[in-house]
């Protein structure tokens, strides 16, 4: 084999550090459910109440894109963009959660290196999910860490649905 080939051979096989083997995961995939165990009780709520909104995408490119916002029910309802109080916006902040960057999966684990986010204290963090799958679903299991929202220590269960 030339030395070229060689070097064309391994360049391709790094650029694609996203997925082990067959565990590809580009695609989105839609939130359907997510709940979160507390752990100083036992109790196991629902995350971002009983209907929240989520998507999270990664590409073959190894970067992904994370948005969760609350149900619609506990989230305000500004009467519009330009009378927009302080405490709504503060309000809405409190419920989404969004972050991004580059994510390594191993099959079971999928690490999210985060670059970009809602919440300053996560950029420049690694979060590790683990994984399994369910079909096209993919059911994420937290790490135990304080709740961004409350600060409860709790692992999240979150499932997703792949889309299209």
């Amino acid at each position: 084999m030339s030395k070229i080939a060689l070097v064309a051979a391994f360049a391709s096989i790094l650029s694609f550090p996203a997925f082990a083997g067959d565990q590809m995961l580009d695609g989105t995939y839609e939130l359907v459910s997510s709940t979160r165990k507390l752990l100083d009780t036992g109790e196991v709520v629902d995350t971002y109440g009983k209907h929240p909104t989520g998507y999270v995408n990664y590409g073959k490119d190894g970067r992904f894109l994370v948005l969760i916002v609350w149900d619609k029910n506990d989230r305000p309802n500004p009467e519009s963009v330009k009378l927009i109080t302080d405490q709504q916006r503060a309000d809405l902040f409190r419920t989404m959660t969004s972050y991004g960057g580059t994510y390594t999966f191993d099959g079971h684990t999928l690490e999210h290196h985060v670059d970009i986010s809602w919440n300053q204290v996560w950029t420049g963090t690694t979060v590790i999910r683990d994984i399994q799958r369910d079909g096209d679903k993919l059911i994420y299991t937290t790490r135990p860490a304080p709740f961004a929202a409350d600060g409860k220590m709790s692992v999240l269960t979150l499932v997703w649905q792949k889309t299209g």
